[in-house]
């Protein structure tokens, strides 16, 4: 069931909202409200169902079960972007500004009829109040700059010069800033963004988070960023709490303050359900020892004896009738403990290490020297003239958007070949690069089906032979769940994971991941990170996460200079 709001005040609620594809519960409920001005922070697994809670909140989903309450102005940023690729800059940014010209337009006619009415007419007055009213509340006179400043504030202002140029020709992240400027500009009564600050740089997120911070209306972000979330929101959603029914995610946590408040409260969560489900499984076994043992004995807790023969033979019926009521009241307790019980704690991210193939001098691997990519990279200017990795070497690539960090990973990674300079491997060195846009959205096979195939490149480079399932499971990144499902039907986050596992499960030698906080849930980030430090393997990271890179305790290498 869904309503809208009439007032001009925005209050954005859902209420015992339940909702599930084909049969598999996402999201059940779930209850919230954000009130105009307040910032709500959306944080949980992947999968957990952040992405279809903003779908439910904007109406482009209809809940299974409960109410939600909008206004009739709603802004969606979502991951995947709506706009034909034939569509132009400019149009995007004219249909932001739509209501903008609405209003400036209604003001001139409302001039025009005021200026032709009668004296005694006092309707055209009254029309040219309300329309000056309007016009001065969204601040007509400056859209344009407005509009200006947005685009250059999320580093695309330079898409201004050019407004016939097809969104199809902008990159990935031009397409995300594009999007987001547009309903910056727009500036719906309700927000609700997916992953904003994917493609942003610092500065770019902080203008962002200014912005927001203004903003008089409601907003809910999901969010993998935790430096922005404690900069912007006043309070925090968890679609994964600590403690729930098995399957599903029940509810929602919420919590007031950014995400560092969070934290400190997930943490007890997470320690009180792993004693809670660490109690209730010794409680299980427990009555299940009872339901096939304990309550059969005639006096339990001590060994048999001749007296239990006669107490048999001569009240029989008495003591069958005893243990019978044991063994149903243990068995009714079972059953109830069964029905009610914890979901198992989800095992943490681990990676297993590489496996060697051939002999290596003092643990070189790869390297890139003086590389030019035209355009795009170029290592010496940047003052980089030379990378080289080693086993067990961390290095952190930064640098603004276009310095070349991506550009310089696919180098690596062996897909992309310089113009110049030189790059290669040991023999027998295996790359794995973890690209920022996924391309598995249609992809109908399974990550059970997708994993089997790496098991003979597996088998004959010497790995420990694997069932499909054992490389989701033994890292800890999918849910069983999801194992058997198309992954063009997962969330992005979900199908991150699956990219991530298909590439740890290669075991390579070096690990190149750029963004890889991206669309990963955030205690999935924590999980990564303390892997990555245990880990033998080489490791080259690109990332924006602020967060990240002020607890990387590895090499930074700079190629904004």
């Amino acid at each position: 069931m869904t309503s809208t709001t009439p007032s001009l005040t925005p209050v954005l609620a859902a209420r015992g909202v339940s909702f599930g594809y084909a049969g598999t519960p996402v999201l059940t409920d779930v209850t919230l409200q954000v009130d105009p001005g307040h910032r709500l922070g959306l944080v949980g697994e992947n999968g957990s169902g952040k992405s279809t809670l903003l779908r439910l909140l904007a109406g482009t989903l209809d809940p299974d079960a409960g109410e939600i309450v909008r206004p009739a102005d709603v802004g969606l940023l979502a991951q995947e972007l709506p706009y034909a690729g034939t569509t132009a800059v400019g149009a995007v940014v004219e249909d932001a500004l739509a209501d903008v010209r609405a209003l400036e337009r209604e003001l001139t006619d409302a001039g025009t009829a005021l200026a032709d009415a009668a004296p005694d007419d006092d309707a055209p007055a009254a029309r040219y109040e309300r329309a000056l009213a309007a016009a001065e509340a969204a601040q007509v006179w400056d859209a344009d700059a407005r509009a200006a400043a947005t685009l250059g504030g999320l580093g695309i202002g330079a898409l201004a010069t050019d407004p016939d140029r097809a969104v199809a020709t902008l990159s990935g992240g031009q397409r995300t800033r594009l999007h987001l400027a547009s309903l910056l500009i727009r500036s719906p009564r309700v927000l609700l963004l997916d992953e904003p600050t994917n493609h942003l740089d610092d500065d770019a997120v902080d203008f962002l988070a200014d912005v927001l911070r203004r903003t008089p209306g409601a907003v809910v972000m999901a969010s993998h960023d935790r430096s922005f979330l404690d900069a912007v929101a006043t309070g925090i959603a968890d679609l994964d709490p600590a403690a729930g029914p098995v399957g599903a995610a029940t509810g929602v946590a919420l919590t007031g303050g950014g995400f560092t408040d969070h934290l400190a409260a997930r943490a007890a969560a997470r320690t009180a359900w792993e004693e809670r489900y660490a109690a209730e499984q010794a409680e299980l076994d427990e009555l299940r020892h009872a339901v096939r043992v304990t309550a059969r004995q005639v006096a339990p807790g001590r060994g048999p004896t001749d007296n239990d023969k006669f107490i048999t033979k001569f009240k029989g019926a008495r003591v069958d009738r005893t243990v019978s009521r044991r063994v149903k009241d243990a068995a009714g307790r079972l059953a109830d403990l069964e029905e009610r019980q914890v979901r198992k704690p989800r095992t943490p991210l681990r990676f297993a290490p590489p496996v060697h193939r051939g002999a290596r001098p003092e643990g070189l691997l790869a390297w890139a020297r003086d590389v030019v990519v035209t355009g795009r990279l170029d290592m010496t200017a940047a003052g980089v003239p030379a990378l080289e990795l080693a086993a067990g070497r961390r290095l952190l690539l930064t640098g603004g958007n276009g310095a070349g960090k991506s550009t310089l990973l696919h180098v690596l990674a062996g897909d992309l070949a310089p113009d110049g300079g030189t790059v290669g491997r040991m023999a027998g060195v295996r790359i794995a690069l973890l690209e920022q846009d996924l391309a598995l959205a249609g992809e109908r096979r399974t990550p059970r089906e997708l994993l089997t195939l790496l098991a003979p490149s597996q088998h004959a480079t010497g790995a420990p032979a694997h069932d499909a399932d054992t490389p989701v499971d033994a890292l800890g990144l999918l849910a069983p769940r999801d194992l058997g499902r198309p992954v063009g039907d997962l969330s992005v986050g979900t199908r991150r994971r699956v990219v991530l596992a298909m590439l740890m499960a290669q075991r390579p030698d070096v690990l190149l991941l750029d963004e890889p906080t991206n669309h990963l849930s955030l205690t999935l980030v924590d999980e990564l990170v303390a892997a990555l430090a245990d880990w033998p393997g080489a490791v080259v990271m690109a990332t924006h996460d602020r967060w990240l890179r002020t607890h990387w305790d590895g090499e930074v290498v700079d190629l904004g200079a």
